[in-house]
């Protein structure tokens, strides 16, 4: 438990601390250190939820910005995006029963895109599909299927969402 404990105060400072990560040789680069981490986490327990980090919020203007290239604005809205409560991460991996596994980084930041009608998703749908047609209707195999090694090396040749490190699957 402790070992978990650590794994999501990890992932959680290391989403936080993006910009830092992301701004190269001037930057503060983040160091793993359960003592920092946790002192992080207590802080932002005590405050509430903290904003996503400048990177991940340009990360998800670029992506909604690739989805509805071809809609007028009024067409959608987006909400978002919001960093989860560190509570709902720790929930997540020590309160749900019969949980068999937990993706701690996928669940940490939350935004929701509304279409107008059923043409406009229709658009975004063929925008996805026409951009990227190797994922379209195929399972992705991941480390469980494949193995690490071979996972690791597939997703690094997989093509990306244009201007960012987001890859869809």
């Amino acid at each position: 438990q402790q070992e978990i404990l650590s794994l999501v105060m990890r992932v959680y400072c290391e989403d936080q601390l993006m910009d830092n990560i992301d701004a190269g040789a001037g930057a503060q680069f983040y160091a793993p250190s359960a003592l920092k981490d946790a002192a992080k986490c207590q802080t932002d327990l005590r405050k509430g939820t903290q904003a996503p980090s400048t990177y991940r919020e340009n990360s998800f203007k670029k992506l909604t910005n690739f989805l509805v290239g071809n809609l007028n604005k009024d067409d959608y809205t987006f909400q978002g995006p919001f960093v989860k409560p560190l509570q709902s991460l720790f929930n997540k991996v020590y309160i749900r029963r019969g949980q068999t596994s937990v993706d701690i980084v996928g669940d940490m930041t939350r935004a929701t895109l509304l279409v107008k009608n059923k043409s406009d998703l229709s658009a975004v749908m063929l925008k996805i599909q026409e951009s990227f047609p190797e994922i379209h209707g195929e399972m992705f195999e991941g480390p469980e299927r494949i193995g690490v090694n071979s996972s690791l090396h597939r997703v690094f040749k997989m093509k990306k969402i244009p201007d960012t490190n987001i890859i869809p699957y």
